[in-house]
């Protein structure tokens, strides 16, 4: 590794994009399927069971990810995390995890499941080096859960994947919630009780536009600050501030010292200004924008010899011309004819 390239990245000459952003984060997804089919991601009308999915000569190799990883190290890059689809489903990940969190200048390296399958492997993925963990889990309900998994079960995997992840050291464990009006919002508090006091981390995702095909309204968002509201009048809040540059969640401790929660609001209160993120497909594209239009193809690149000089001088263009704002720009994008953004599930959320 250039060590040069490594200590610049995050000084202040460092790799800059339009709007004075630095890359410091990569979430690299491993898998394009899923074992549910949530309507706001991947709704079973478009995902039936005879839907084309990757094979597997067209996903990214562990190596090529390696490799990938290693290279955008050298333009600043520190946190690493796994997704899918749920990438538990690609086999033997732990030994991706293993090369991941060897790599000389990665701080970081963290995963995002649904959780069904976490109880079976959380202690070889600690072993293997993975630190932390965030499961998404819309609802304690087993109705409004099975509705927003798509028709599928596995509440009871969920939770038990969380114990299993705790007894293993992954942690912080985060619970990731998308709350959408008028189908799972009467079960936040639920979701509250059960996780203060256990060190879990809940936080509530604002329901948002991604992909094409979640028929996205915007009355369906619950505002952030409704839930913050709602929650402060049971138990006392008070605010936390970021643990980082360019964390995404507002953060909030409860007053009793029972743990913290976090608010994720990308269409009331977008973030884009400190967006340090980029974002790997299963199929190698990366994408600067959870909301992105295009990206740019690393595979066939990688597949047709190109050094790692040549990758490294293309994503280095790639991020100094990137200037994304959707959420900023939510209404005016959405207003445009023919625009299709990326699918979740090839780049994780």
């Amino acid at each position: 590794m250039a060590v040069h390239d490594a200590l610049t990245a995050h000084g202040p000459g460092g790799l800059r994009d339009q709007r004075g952003r630095m890359l410091r984060d990569l979430r690299i997804s491993v898998m394009d399927r899923c074992n549910f089919r949530c309507p706001y991601c991947m709704p079973r009308e478009t995902f039936h069971d005879t839907y084309r999915f990757l094979g597997t000569h067209e996903r990214l190799s562990f190596d090529e990810i390696v490799r990938l990883a290693r290279i955008l190290v050298r333009l600043g890059v520190r946190k690493l995390r796994l997704t899918g689809g749920e990438p538990l489903l690609r086999p033997n990940l732990t030994d991706l995890i293993g090369d991941l969190t060897a790599i000389d200048g990665i701080e970081d390296v963290a995963l995002t499941t649904n959780g069904t399958l976490l109880a079976k492997h959380a202690f070889e993925l600690r072993a293997a080096g993975l630190q932390r963990v965030t499961v998404s889990l819309d609802s304690l309900d087993p109705q409004v859960f099975m509705r927003m998994s798509g028709g599928f079960g596995g509440l009871e995997e969920a939770l038990n994947g969380i114990e299993q992840a705790r007894r293993a050291g992954l942690g912080p464990i985060k619970v990731n919630a998308v709350v959408q009006r008028g189908m799972n919002d009467h079960t936040v508090l639920e979701l509250v009780e059960r996780f203060r006091g256990t060190g879990v981390i809940v936080r509530f995702i604002e329901y948002m536009d991604v992909g094409n095909r979640n028929h996205w309204r915007r009355d369906l968002v619950v505002p952030s600050r409704e839930l913050l509201e709602r929650i402060g009048a049971r138990w006392p809040l008070e605010p936390l501030q970021p643990a980082y540059r360019g964390e995404v969640a507002e953060r909030y401790a409860f007053a009793d010292g029972s743990g913290e929660l976090g608010f994720i609001s990308s269409v009331t209160q977008p973030f884009c200004g400190n967006c340090t993120r980029a974002r790997l497909s299963s199929d190698g594209v990366l994408y600067t924008c959870l909301f992105a239009t295009h990206g740019m193809a690393l595979r066939d690149r990688l597949r047709s010899g190109a050094s790692d000089e040549e990758l490294l001088d293309a994503l280095r263009v790639l991020w100094r011309a990137r200037a994304d704002n959707y959420s900023e720009q939510r209404q005016a994008a959405r207003a445009e004819e023919g625009t299709r953004k990326v699918e979740m599930f090839y780049i994780g959320g």
